[in-house]
């Protein structure tokens, strides 16, 4: 009977980019499962690390506006105070004309039409002070609109480059395998091409013995 060869070891694989292994495939013996791995470089690993801690802190303080409250609120007080003063501009000196109108005129404010136009004034004036009290509001929501939109945007921003770089890594690690892969298929093919010789010897050898077998009867 022919001798047989032993089946060979696992054939591991490895990516090597300018010299450095980046990617490798290999067998554990011990527990006899395979493992891929990446080997990120330093550069690569604070990057990776940033990413990720800044992809969860983000996540985390997605509707935290503590750190907003008081520069929207300084914000929202310059944009009143500027309301307020243009309302001012526009109905203080109009009241003003209108008093030393009549006083120059009546000698005092007991008149029905100063009477009237005051009243006139004084309500486009409330008018006004309202419709900068509902800015007010819009402006705040539009802080907060602006706000979300731009975190919003810096966390995909960050899930993109996160993604891209996970696919970098499972590119790697792939090639790593199919190289790992490739070296076990051409191991099994030398193997059984090693082997198949002395199943053909075994074979012919009891062919041999069963004619003479034949031949005695």
């Amino acid at each position: 009977m022919g001798k047989h060869s032993s089946y060979p070891k696992y054939s591991t694989g490895s990516i090597v980019v300018n010299g450095q292994t980046v990617a490798s495939t290999t067998k554990d013996e011990n527990n006899n499962t395979i493992n891929s791995s990446y080997n990120m470089s330093d550069t690569e690993k604070n990057i990776y690390n940033s990413i990720q801690n800044s992809l969860s802190n983000s996540l985390n303080n997605l509707f935290d506006f503590t750190d907003k409250q008081d520069i929207w609120d300084k914000q929202l007080d310059a944009y009143k105070q500027k309301g307020i003063e243009e309302i001012n501009d526009i109905y203080t000196p109009m009241e003003t004309n209108l008093k030393n109108d009549i006083a120059s005129r009546f000698g005092n404010f007991d008149n029905s039409i100063f009477m009237d136009n005051l009243s006139n004034i004084t309500d486009n004036k409330a008018k006004a002070v309202a419709e900068l009290s509902d800015s007010l509001l819009e402006k705040q929501d539009e802080l907060y609109s602006d706000e979300m939109a731009n975190r919003i945007n810096y966390i995909s921003l960050l899930s993109n480059l996160n993604t891209i770089m996970n696919n970098n890594i499972l590119s790697y690690t792939q090639a790593a395998q199919s190289n790992a892969e490739s070296g076990n298929n051409h191991n099994d093919r030398a193997y059984n091409a090693s082997n198949s010789g002395s199943w053909l010897d075994t074979i012919g050898k009891i062919s041999d013995i069963g004619s003479q077998m034949l031949s005695f009867i």
